[in-house]
């Protein structure tokens, strides 16, 4: 799927992801992670902005998206949760940054989608300083078999339709980046992948 496509795609969804962010969607998870966040703060595939209700108050958050109707969503819920925010418009597998740019480094459900997602992983440790920390919520191919195996039949049906894989198997993905692994939890069957981790520099 091109990238305009796609663009297009998650356009149509920002109502969607705007509903979820205000039912406060996957809560639980996004409180644990994203309140560990500090200092400058770049969130990659931003969405609706989601994230935002729990960032300590004292960040600098860089957010960027693709979608010019996500980061519209994002804006007002940066504005309602009174976090200090830019937003970038940007495909984040062509973004550039300076290495060691960032404090924390947040990506929440957007590896299912990315063409190269080990790329766009060393990236995200080259823009992260040194001591800094990376922070990850993901979905990817369930620890249980069964389920694992309906992932994989259905992931064609689901890229084409929503826009993002359901089978990447994200400790393979971290493994190969090398990053300083610090906290992996496994939720939902499985599926939902929350980590703790640093640049390995």
């Amino acid at each position: 799927m091109n990238t305009e496509k796609l663009i297009r795609k998650f356009d149509k969804q920002a109502n969607i992801y705007e509903m979820r962010r205000r039912k406060q969607s996957e809560k639980k998870w996004r409180e644990k992670l994203i309140r560990c966040a500090k200092g400058r703060v770049l969130e990659v595939g931003v969405g609706a902005g989601a994230n935002f209700h729990f960032y300590p108050k004292d960040v600098e958050v860089t957010a960027v998206d693709f979608s010019k109707e996500m980061l519209s969503r994002a804006k007002e819920a940066a504005a309602e949760s009174g976090i200090q925010a830019e937003f970038t418009l940007s495909d984040v597998e062509s973004l550039s940054f300076p290495d060691d740019s960032f404090d924390t480094i947040v990506s929440t459900l957007t590896f299912c989608g990315y063409e190269d997602p080990h790329r766009v992983l060393s990236n995200i440790q080259k823009w992260c300083k040194p001591g800094g920390q990376i922070l990850l919520m993901e979905h990817g191919i369930s620890s249980y078999r069964f389920v694992g195996r309906i992932q994989k039949m259905v992931d064609p049906l689901f890229k084409k339709t929503v826009g993002c894989h359901l089978k990447r198997d994200i400790l393979q993905i971290l493994e190969i980046t090398n990053l300083n692994i610090k906290k992996v939890e496994r939720h939902m069957l499985g599926a939902v992948y929350l980590v703790w981790a640093a640049p390995n520099k």
